[in-house]
């Protein structure tokens, strides 16, 4: 028994890394969708399709509990999920909400009426199935009001990430920047909305410049998930290591799973 986390690809590695290393003692099992990635091209009735079958997946390996470490599937899938699919005794849990939470200063559970907040014009940058989701502004709309939220997809960013190609995916980032910029030149805020992007947050705050409050994912999700634990002992499983499942090929995957997080990731075929 583990924690389960799960992404279309990689990306998930960064939330991931931030799991592993806030809650050493906790087993996970991670399970990348490379053979099917990116999700962010994708219709809603494909991602959820292909979502329930990573967390199946995940829980038939024994995780009672599983992240959704991938913006485009907490976006187009979870609440469906969790609405009609998700089995009694297992819970799936998104990265939208912590990511509010943050912006918004709620402490975790905080479920009091939407307030005025200090931060008022917000960058959002995304996978296209993500902003066309409108879940960001649906979440954010629950925790506060007067916010000017400018979504930006970034088409293209994690299609370059997965193939190592690093100067195609900076080269992206500063182009999906500067169209952001044309329509809001002055945010406050900027939140990184694919976990995806945590590897090109330098080139998106070069792009952004100073004085812009950039939000990125694993290490307010790794914050989130310690909280909940502590609330949930019972889901924490009682595994002993970290597992690695993949769609694709498992050598290619973790050649470049190695390359990300500079340390060997042995991934298994899933």
């Amino acid at each position: 028994m583990a924690v389960g986390v799960f992404d279309s690809g990689l990306g998930g590695l960064t939330v991931l890394d931030a799991l592993v290393r806030r809650l050493p003692e906790v087993p996970f099992v991670y399970f990348g969708d490379n053979a099917n990635t990116p999700y962010g091209t994708r219709d809603a009735d494909d991602i959820y399709r292909l979502t329930t079958q990573g967390v199946q997946r995940l829980f038939d390996e024994g995780c009672d509990l599983v992240i959704l470490a991938c913006n485009t599937a907490s976006a187009a899938a979870l609440k469906r999920m969790q609405e009609s699919w998700i089995p009694p005794g297992k819970r799936v849990l998104g990265v939208f909400v912590p990511l509010i939470e943050a912006l918004t200063e709620r402490q975790w559970g905080d479920n009091s009426p939407p307030r005025e907040v200090a931060i008022k014009h917000v960058a959002l940058f995304a996978t296209p199935a993500t902003v066309a989701s409108r879940a960001f502004q649906r979440e954010l709309a629950f925790r506060a009001i007067g916010v000017d939220v400018e979504a930006q997809p970034c088409g293209g960013v994690v299609d370059a990430i997965e193939q190592g190609d690093m100067i195609l995916a900076e080269a992206l980032v500063h182009s999906h920047v500067e169209a952001l910029h044309r329509r809001m030149p002055k945010p406050e805020a900027a939140v990184l909305g694919c976990t995806h992007y945590p590897l090109m947050e330098e080139a998106f705050r070069a792009a952004l410049g100073p004085g812009v409050q950039v939000y990125s994912q694993p290490e307010l999700v790794a914050a989130s998930l310690e909280h909940y634990l502590e609330r949930h002992p019972d889901l924490i499983g009682t595994g002993t290591e970290t597992l690695f499942l993949t769609t694709g090929d498992p050598v290619a995957v973790g050649h470049k799973a190695t390359q990300f997080l500079r340390r060997r990731i042995p991934f298994k075929a899933a």
